[in-house]
């Protein structure tokens, strides 16, 4: 299949790379992202993940989820661990000793992406290794209790930044982690969401296409540490994108595009409201911090729309 090709009557008869049986909470989010990337991709795939919810539920002792190769690393080196796979298939295929054509991807959460594996995740990018790398956000360190991460959107409550009386959930903003990659000036970088299906594989097809490094981040819904309901995972990413908390975008090359813009745009709130971890938010002494949620919100959807307006004409 090619990325124009691309529809759903090809991928029912697909094989899922990714089997029922794991740990995974119901409607987790990372599991429907796995399967939607791996489903994207027709060759061979060889993957990593570091320590995180992916890791510990779908390879417990001697049994696994997983229907390919696949790496466990530590939690801060999984982008290098498959950097050093990639050198090392490399090396055999100019050697003649594998002829097959591969691909790798790293599954990682954003405490292993956005904290304590950037360096490791840094260094591969630069050094132009033939990977894609893609970061499945749910906000926090989910597998350990909650805990807030550079991913943690503001106002956010978590356990080690909890909504109370002294401070009110999460008071700095989220990293912006697609452009952080994009300043290292690799060939791809993209921002996906399972809510729009075919969005999220064209940008993993494009990407296995490409040579060199790649990444792609995407929102991962964690009803547990969201406190939201199990099954909501694709009706709150989707609100995550109609109101441009997540916008849809790729740069390709240095050109932005903007892969979807909303027929409405949905005030923030209406994302915000369905999660636990949201509500005080709610309460009129906390007004102040959802008019900068969606001040801020604003600003950079009119900054992604004016970059894209500029690339289309020419200057």
């Amino acid at each position: 299949m090619t990325t124009s090709s691309l529809k759903l009557k090809d991928l029912v008869n697909k094989d899922i790379r990714l089997a029922p049986g794991h740990r995974m909470c119901q409607g987790c989010g990372a599991a429907i992202v796995v399967k939607m990337a791996l489903l994207a991709i027709d060759k061979p795939v060889v993957a990593c993940s570091p320590t995180g919810c992916l890791e510990v539920t779908t390879c417990i002792s001697d049994s696994t989820a997983w229907k390919i190769p696949w790496i466990h690393s530590a939690f801060e080196n999984a982008a290098v661990t498959l950097a050093g796979v990639e050198t090392m298939y490399r090396a055999l295929k100019k050697r003649g000793k594998i002829s097959q054509d591969m691909t790798f991807v790293v599954f990682a959460g954003d405490g292993g992406t956005y904290d304590i594996g950037l360096q490791s995740l840094s260094g591969v990018m630069e050094r132009g290794h033939d990977l894609l790398y893609i970061c499945y956000d749910n906000g926090a360190y989910m597998n350990t209790g909650t805990q807030r991460s550079g991913a943690t959107p503001f106002g956010a409550s978590t356990t080690t930044s909890p909504a109370g009386s002294a401070v009110p959930g999460k008071l700095q903003l989220r990293k912006d982690i697609v452009k952080i990659m994009a300043a290292h000036n690799i060939p791809y970088v993209a921002q996906a969401s399972p809510s729009h299906h075919l969005d999220l594989m064209r940008k993993v097809q494009k990407a296995v296409s490409i040579s060199g490094p790649k990444f792609i981040n995407i929102l991962s819904p964690c009803h547990r540490g969201w406190r939201s309901k199990a099954d909501d995972a694709i009706t709150i990413s989707k609100l995550a994108v109609n109101t441009c908390f997540w916008p849809l975008y790729e740069i390709e090359n240095g050109k932005m595009k903007l892969t979807h813009v909303p027929k409405e745009k949905l005030p923030v709130a209406d994302f915000l409201k369905p999660q636990g971890r949201f509500a005080h938010l709610f309460r009129p002494d906390n007004a102040w911090m959802l008019e900068d949620a969606q001040r801020q919100i604003d600003a950079e959807w009119a900054a992604l729309q004016a970059t894209q307006a500029c690339e289309a004409s020419g200057n």
